[in-house]
């Protein structure tokens, strides 16, 4: 039984304790929409929990131990899977996404996280939050910038971005910034490892103008869609939900321009902009 031991925090405590809610549901005979049931969430959501895209609560820990008969072994190590070095609201779409095998994204006012420079992120971390200590800062920097390393793998996940052309247009950090973080986009567009699409001023309303949409699918797990605003984010699981945004940002992909086209304003931007840092 798994209320034996205690995970080990260095060894992803997440995915150890999502394997380990796996074997307790089938010693009890349960599948996860019967499991789901008694926890009055979806089976696909008890999925997630054991695949570790979906961090365990406090009350859906209680609530495993009394239907699985694990004494207080999820209680006791879901505290340690829930820790986390990113903020509270986008903490559980963070260490999701580092599960997916492909992420498709809507940015509207600033560039994607995962594809922002130290530069780019050090702007707007500092943007976040105007009086904090440089250390904060800077470890907030480290943070993102180690979600970028996602991308070392030549080829997963797969990442499709739309990107509004005022996240382009819009100077965070400076012209020297701006063109540094552009320039790397069109390294990484042209190395084939990402997909990037510029939606430009004239394509006019669509349904994503009043936030962010991150949609991530698993290999192993039903896909999720992260929605972000100001200080909030939300994941949510529901099939008809996430169908809905993932039309959405079909829409939205035929409403930008071709990654060709974008790949070339990108490129002519970054050297506006670096013309600019020289005059």
């Amino acid at each position: 039984m798994p209320g034996s031991r205690d995970l080990d925090p260095s060894s992803s405590p997440r995915a150890l304790l999502g394997a380990e809610l796996r074997h307790a549901r089938e010693k009890a005979g349960l599948s996860q929409e019967e499991l789901g049931q008694r926890l009055f969430v979806s089976g696909s959501f008890v999925g997630q929990l054991e695949a570790g895209t979906r961090r365990m609560q406090r009350e859906y820990a209680r609530l495993l131990d009394e239907v699985l008969g694990t004494e207080d072994f999820f209680q006791r190590n879901c505290a340690a899977a829930a820790k986390s070095k990113y903020p509270e609201h986008f903490a559980e779409a963070a260490e999701a996404e580092a599960l997916t095998t492909a992420i498709r994204e809507y940015a509207s006012m600033l560039i994607p996280g995962l594809l922002q420079t130290p530069a780019y992120a050090r702007a707007v971390c500092r943007s976040y939050q105007p009086t904090a200590p440089d250390q904060k800062i800077e470890e907030r920097v480290a943070s993102r910038m180690e979600r970028t390393r996602i991308l070392d793998d030549p080829t997963k996940p797969m990442l499709w971005s739309v990107i509004d052309e005022a996240a382009l247009r819009r100077v965070t950090g400076g012209a020297k910034v701006m063109a540094e973080a552009l320039q790397h986009i069109a390294t990484l567009m042209r190395r084939s490892r990402v997909i990037v699409q510029v939606l430009p001023f004239d394509a006019g309303a669509h349904p994503a103008m009043q936030g962010c949409v991150k949609l991530m699918d698993f290999d192993d797990a039903p896909p999720l869609v992260y929605l972000e605003g100001v200080g909030t984010g939300r994941l949510e699981d529901d099939p008809a939900t996430v169908a809905e945004y993932r039309f959405y940002y079909e829409f939205l992909t035929a409403s930008a321009l071709s990654p060709e086209k974008s790949l070339a304003l990108l490129e002519v931007m970054a050297q506006d902009y670096a013309h600019e840092e020289h005059a």
